[in-house]
């Protein structure tokens, strides 16, 4: 992937390519602000871990604003309770928050959609969301297979809590994955958090923190003892993983965007058969690290 500290911000809101005229002291601004570029390490992680948690607190909030509306409205429908909370917990916690940061920083539309790498996949990328599925399918599979061997609890995650009691309702989780779940959450965890890393660090390491910020955030939807999450976290990261490789490969921010719903509906659909096929005790013990 293209070391994003050569994107920085341009007077008009563009996109400077590291050849152009730019300010020959990008970092001056360290703080994160507006035209920042690169800057020190210390400062890149800091910010990536405050917008990774900010995301969540944001959307814990809007799960406070929905009780609300409910309250007022006399009961929502579960329907309507999940729409809004994806809106208000997706598009506006997570997708919102990435946007607005970029905007911060003084990049337009324009800028933005550059910085992130929007743009239509080729076939080969699309070739590659399927590869890296498979990919993710066999190490998630390994791994859950030694952490059922060690006799380690795992966590459940709560929206596979709701689908099991409501089956009627994981279609729309299923639309769902592609269409918010997937790029709100790669919007800022991918294009934002590991592109930010990316201005002062190389790709590695740039996409292991990126992959940590994303899974450990994830304890607040995890149901369970505290050892429990921490299993179930751990292997979460293994998706994570992949879904950074894929972005930092690609520099297309739909590629991870469409692996991450991919994933993601792929398990609510396994979930789906499972509960109204099979008998519930035998939902397989990946249905509980939905990267969501």
């Amino acid at each position: 992937m293209t070391d994003p500290s050569s994107r920085d911000a341009s007077p008009d809101g563009g996109v400077h390519d590291e050849f152009d005229d730019v300010d020959p002291d990008p970092v001056a601004d360290d703080a994160g602000g507006p035209g920042d570029a690169g800057g020190s390490p210390a400062v890149a992680v800091a910010t990536a871990l405050l917008l990774g948690v900010l995301g969540p607190v944001i959307a814990l909030a809007s799960g406070v604003a929905v009780f609300a509306i409910d309250a007022a409205a006399g009961g929502l429908s579960l329907v309507a309770s999940v729409v809004l909370t994806l809106i208000l917990g997706q598009y506006v916690a997570f997708g919102g928050l990435a946007v607005g940061y970029l905007a911060w920083r003084g990049l337009d539309r324009r800028g933005i959609v550059s910085y992130l790498g929007v743009r239509v996949p080729s076939l080969k990328e699309l070739g590659i969301v399927l590869g890296s599925w498979v990919v993710i399918l066999i190490l998630v599979l390994v791994v859950s297979t030694i952490v059922q061997l060690l006799g380690t609890e795992t966590a459940a995650n709560q929206s596979a809590e709701l689908a099991m009691g409501n089956p009627a309702i994981i279609p729309l989780f299923v639309a769902a994955s592609f269409l918010v779940i997937g790029p709100c959450e790669e919007i800022l965890y991918r294009g934002v958090v590991q592109g930010r890393l990316r201005e002062s660090l190389p790709a590695a390491p740039s996409i292991l923190l990126s992959a940590a910020i994303f899974a450990t955030i994830h304890v607040m939807a995890l149901t369970g003892g505290l050892s429990a999450r921490l299993t179930t976290v751990a292997i979460l990261f293994v998706p994570s993983l992949v879904f950074g490789a894929v972005y930092e490969y690609t520099e297309n921010l739909v590629v991870p965007a469409l692996l991450h719903g991919l994933h993601n509906a792929v398990i609510f659909t396994v979930l789906y058969v499972t509960v109204t096929q099979m008998d519930p005790s035998d939902l397989p013990a990946a249905l509980g690290f939905l990267p969501v």
